[in-house]
């Protein structure tokens, strides 16, 4: 039987996957764990625009960033961006072979903002790195979405090619920077950098190259590359993925689950030798869900146009690895929210508004239920509930289970593309409008 673990980045010890995540932090996108699950307690059900809010504070500028936690400060990214001319931006916008509706920028500062956790109070906001006609991203999109990591007294933030950046938070200085990490993401950074032990593990799938790459968290010097190997699709915009990888333990062994365009990847975070690699069996680009894993299988969303959800189990040994599908599910799996796994079951929001619960083992469905109108954020397991955040703000909280039983509907103003952070007796919410701290 394959034995297969999850690695809580933020200790640098192997927790178990039915382990929860320590309730007094939040270091990186989903949490220690990177799956979204975490112990934290004394969470809120219920709050609005008037109920509940403990502080309520405007960033500056744009960011989809998840905020990271520790200490009792908040930490979160952002980019403040000049637009464009419009000769400027029309003779850009002819220079892509990019479809969708695009943010076109003259310059943009790319930021780190802290908090107190306690009242919300500013207390740093500090120019990282800035870039002068910087990428097109979508509309949609932002400077500052990858989510950084806090690790040790020091400030991971990535910002896609424009760069990654190091902050010692007791000087306040960058300790080191590194630019050389260039795709062409046509829509913007997306994936989270993931660290492991004393590597950064980074994807950098544009349409003009495809690879991972690991950077020394000390230095920022590259430790590894290696480019993905998988037949790449014909149409160049069918290639990019803005996927973050989750490090599990297989058989006593670590290694690196990195979804990409069309294919999923095993790789050995040492080196960054590819260990296997897996054909969707069907278009899948543009990924955004970070895998998740439990009971001998690793669940990975396809991504669009329309995905699903791929049990796969690792066969071998330490020397062989042959992997496989065990099953697929095909009905309302989100192209960009990630999946959740708590107990026996898989919880999902599609990107229409459609809540499923399937069975870990065998795909079997549950329940599947409209709780909104589109998820593109990923749900929170915390303090026994489960939350789903949809796009129009709106926060739906059910009991997990087999049965569907909701809780509560919860709604503030703006948009909402990015996931919670939980702390025990606070849960930070992001709109595109504010930054909120939540308390029963």
């Amino acid at each position: 039987m394959v034995q297969l673990r999850i690695y809580a980045t933020l200790a640098g010890v192997l927790a178990s996957i039915h382990l929860a995540a320590a309730g007094d932090h939040w270091p990186e996108w989903r949490g220690p764990l990177g799956t979204g699950v975490s112990d934290a307690t004394n969470l809120p059900v219920c709050w609005s625009e008037t109920e509940h809010v403990a502080w309520k504070v405007v960033l500056p500028g744009r960011g989809w960033s998840v905020p990271v936690i520790a200490n009792g400060q908040v930490w979160a990214t952002t980019g403040i961006d000049q637009p464009a001319s419009k000769e400027e931006a029309e003779r850009r916008r002819k220079e892509s072979t990019n479809a969708q509706p695009l943010t076109i920028s003259k310059s943009v500062s790319l930021r780190a903002i802290g908090l107190d956790l306690v009242n919300g109070k500013l207390l740093h906001n500090l120019e990282l790195l800035s870039e002068t006609a910087p990428q097109m991203i979508h509309r949609e999109n932002s400077y500052a979405t990858p989510t950084p990591i806090l690790h040790k007294g020091r400030l991971y933030c990535h910002f896609g090619p424009l760069g990654i950046a190091c902050l010692d938070l007791a000087s306040l200085k960058v300790i080191w920077k590194n630019r050389s990490l260039n795709v062409m993401h046509e829509n913007g950074p997306g994936g989270s950098p993931v660290r492991w032990q004393d590597l950064l593990i980074i994807h950098c799938d544009g349409i003009d190259q495809q690879y991972i790459v690991a950077l020394n968290a000390e230095t920022g010097s590259r430790a590894w590359r290696t480019k993905r190997s998988g037949t790449p699709h014909q149409d160049i915009q069918m290639r990019k993925s803005y996927a973050t990888s989750l490090i599990v333990d297989v058989n006593g062994k670590p290694q690196i689950v990195s979804p990409a365009a069309d294919w999923v990847y095993g790789y050995d975070p040492r080196s960054g030798r590819e260990l296997w690699k897996l054909p969707y069996g069907k278009l899948g680009f543009s990924n955004a869900a970070r895998p998740i894993a439990g009971h001998g299988l690793i669940y990975v969303c396809t991504g669009y146009m329309k995905s699903e959800l791929l049990a796969i189990r690792v066969d071998g040994d330490r020397n062989t690895v042959r992997p496989r599908i065990e099953w697929r599910f095909t009905r309302g799996v989100p192209n960009v929210s990630s999946p959740l796994l708590v107990g026996d079951a898989i919880y999902f929001a599609s990107d229409n508004g459609i809540a499923t619960c399937i069975d870990a083992r065998t795909g079997t469905v549950h329940w599947s239920e409209r709780i909104g109108k589109r998820f593109w954020a990923s749900p929170l397991y915390a303090d026994g509930r489960i939350y789903f955040f949809d796009y129009d703000g709106v926060t739906t909280v059910i009991e997990p289970g087999t049965a569907f039983h909701k809780l509560a509907v919860n709604r503030l103003d703006g948009t909402l593309l990015t996931s919670a952070a939980v702390v025990d007796g606070s849960l930070l919410l992001r709109t595109d409008r504010a930054l909120y701290c939540l308390r029963p």
